[in-house]
């Protein structure tokens, strides 16, 4: 892409990547908004293994963090091609972190390998402070070798702010905290049991907030709840199944990230494995998704799953196949065309940004 014109800000695609496996941490690419073509500009391995990045509040800020036994969370700031550390990463209080959200002034953290739920102070320039506040997590599932304990392993704000939801992958369970706005304290409020041996991994509210979507790993279902913000309660209503059909032979089907279309009509899956991308209608109503295609996800290994900005286009990280692909999504149907990849080696994450003018 060309230099853009003064006072005009390129639009920009940050992606995430295990530097244990080869990745080069994360790579900023320019982003083409015609195309969709991703352009790599920089990367960075400031930070080991940053699995999974997320917005700042603050202009071009963003926040990343390390999956590493230790766990910690790094603060980035765009400047010029690339990013720039804002300080040393700051540990979170938990071993292997999977996932961040942000609510209000404080960075919310998933601790996978360790169980449980964290916040760590955001300053006023958007650098992270300690200590993290930490709320463990108890509990167990059916499944030996993947639910021995609890793994959190995704966490974020409701649409309203108030609450906290967190997703245990070795529980089943959803979990809903309040947090303190003034100290990052979480204390918990309610948590939702879902089917035993589900493995919840991600979880994505429909635009209406009344309606979350449950992506489960170890059993390739769709949990559909309700959600009373008021209350804050989460209630499961039903479980749909994602693959049209059993996997191959000696594969497992994996299903790792959701998307929802910003207009409530699609849902995506992507799923490890079977390496597809599921879609379903939303056109019977917010809680009776129906799967309508299946595609393959132009890679191996599809960890994470990102609609652009303006709704057009999904990008699929390829951990295994160490790529990015982005498709076109058709308007009518919302299957996704695939129209380009970029080789990004153990891709984890895609975020969408835009650089500072």
């Amino acid at each position: 892409m060309g230099d853009t014109t003064a006072g005009e800000a390129e639009h920009r695609v940050h992606i995430g990547s295990f530097t244990s496996s080869g990745g080069r941490g994360i790579t900023t690419a320019a982003l083409d908004p015609a195309t969709g073509a991703l352009a790599e500009l920089s990367t960075t391995d400031a930070l080991a293994d940053p699995s999974y990045l997320v917005a700042g509040v603050h202009d071009g800020v963003l926040y990343a963090v390390s999956e590493s036994a230790e766990g910690a969370a790094g603060a980035f700031v765009a400047e010029g091609r690339g990013l720039r550390a804002l300080g040393d990463p700051v540990p979170v209080g938990g071993a292997g972190p999977t996932h961040l959200g942000v609510a209000g002034p404080w960075l919310l953290t998933a601790h996978y390998t360790s169980g449980g739920v964290g916040a760590l102070a955001i300053t006023g320039d958007g650098s992270l402070a300690g200590p993290p506040r930490v709320l463990p997590h108890r509990g167990s599932g059916p499944d030996p070798e993947r639910q021995e304990g609890a793994h959190a392993h995704h966490v974020l704000a409701d649409p309203d702010g108030r609450w906290v939801l967190s997703v245990d992958l070795g529980a089943d369970r959803v979990r809903v905290c309040a947090l303190d706005a003034s100290t990052g304290t979480l204390r918990p409020h309610s948590e939702t049991a879902l089917t035993p041996g589900n493995g919840p991994r991600h979880l994505a509210f429909h635009p209406d907030g009344e309606v979350v979507y449950v992506v489960n790993e170890l059993r390739p279902l769709l949990t559909v709840c309700r959600w009373d913000a008021r209350a804050g309660v989460l209630e499961p209503v039903a479980e749909v199944p994602i693959a049209a059909e059993p996997a191959p032979a000696g594969v497992r089907a994996y299903p790792s990230a959701i998307v929802v279309a910003r207009d409530g009509r699609f849902v995506w899956v992507a799923v490890r494995g079977t390496d597809t991308l599921v879609t379903f209608s939303l056109a019977d109503g917010p809680e009776e998704p129906r799967r309508t295609d299946t595609v393959e996800c132009g890679g191996r290994w599809p960890r994470d799953l990102a609609l652009d900005p303006w709704g057009t286009r999904l990008y699929a990280a390829n951990e295994h196949s160490g790529d990015v692909t982005w498709f076109d999504v058709d308007p009518v149907t919302g299957r996704p065309g695939r129209a380009g990849s970029l080789p990004v080696p153990a891709a984890t994450c895609v975020l969408f940004a835009r650089a500072v003018s």
